[in-house]
């Protein structure tokens, strides 16, 4: 018997207003993400892929925003039925996000350390000792070398690998069934977004979370999703199995995406 989703979304309409307009940004979209798996939402910008992944956790603003009607479905829960104080205990434990730009997201007057110890404090998790232990612990398991030290610092004095590989940290203090990671390599140089994406891959081995990826980078998808959802202008336009979709596209904006993808042939002078 197959298991029920870890996240289900089902018909989801969203919209955008102004004074003088609204904006259909999603249009019935309908999707699905397994435990232990990663899901890849892919389209450029505009197309609505993070105002869908920022639905899950209802962070898109009140107005402008509008949801018309759908159904975001974490193991059988609607969270856009939920009420904000059940809404909230969910964001960060059961659901964590990583945005793509650490530097929007940490605060620069306060310490690593500090910072990640608020999470836990938020969520009224253990006592200072416990939470100093559990930031370390975090830290250790994102792969930030020399925990101890880095915790003391500020975010200015860490480079961009360093400080994505905290936010992760902060995103696994609660240890979340679901994280969100918008755009997590896109300010990154090419070295360090491969070992974001295999430290992304090990964290799902050891913890069996499930991964939505929010990208427009093709090459990120054909390194760790499992799945790949295609979004144009607000719509979903294809979907299926990673190797099937690259291999076999059937959308005709897939495979402009694919062919707008820089590929490097064997016997190719680089």
């Amino acid at each position: 018997m197959t298991a029920p989703p870890l996240l289900e979304i089902t018909d989801l309409h969203i919209s955008f207003s102004s004074r003088r307009s609204e904006v259909s940004a999603v249009r019935g979209i309908d999707l699905a993400l397994e435990e232990g798996r990663t899901l890849a939402l892919v389209g450029e910008s505009g197309s609505g892929k993070s105002s869908t992944a920022l639905a899950v956790l209802r962070l898109n603003p009140e107005p402008p925003a509008r949801y018309h009607r759908g159904e975001i479905r974490l193991d059988g829960t609607d969270l856009l039925r939920l009420p904000p104080a059940r809404l909230r205990a969910v964001r960060g434990s059961d659901v964590s996000m990583v945005f793509q730009d650490p530097m929007a997201t940490l605060n620069p007057m306060r310490t690593v350390g500090g910072q990640l110890m608020e999470v836990m404090s938020i969520h009224r998790t253990g006592d200072r000792t416990e939470r100093r232990r559990r930031m370390l612990e975090a830290l250790e398991q994102a792969r930030v070398p020399e925990p101890e030290r880095r915790a003391a610092q500020y975010p200015h004095q860490l480079s961009g690998g360093l400080r994505q590989r905290v936010m992760l940290a902060m995103a696994l203090m609660s240890r979340p069934r679901l994280l969100i990671a918008d755009e997590p390599t896109t300010a990154l140089d090419v070295t360090t977004q491969a070992e974001i994406l295999d430290l992304l891959r090990t964290l799902q081995a050891e913890t069996g979370m499930g991964i939505l990826l929010i990208t427009h980078d093709l090459g990120v998808v054909a390194s760790v999703a499992d799945r790949v959802a295609v979004m144009h202008e607000g719509v979903l336009v294809e979907q299926g199995e990673a190797l099937q979709v690259f291999e076999e596209p059937s959308a005709e904006y897939t495979r402009h995406l694919l062919a707008a993808t820089p590929r490097l042939e064997i016997g190719e002078p680089a």
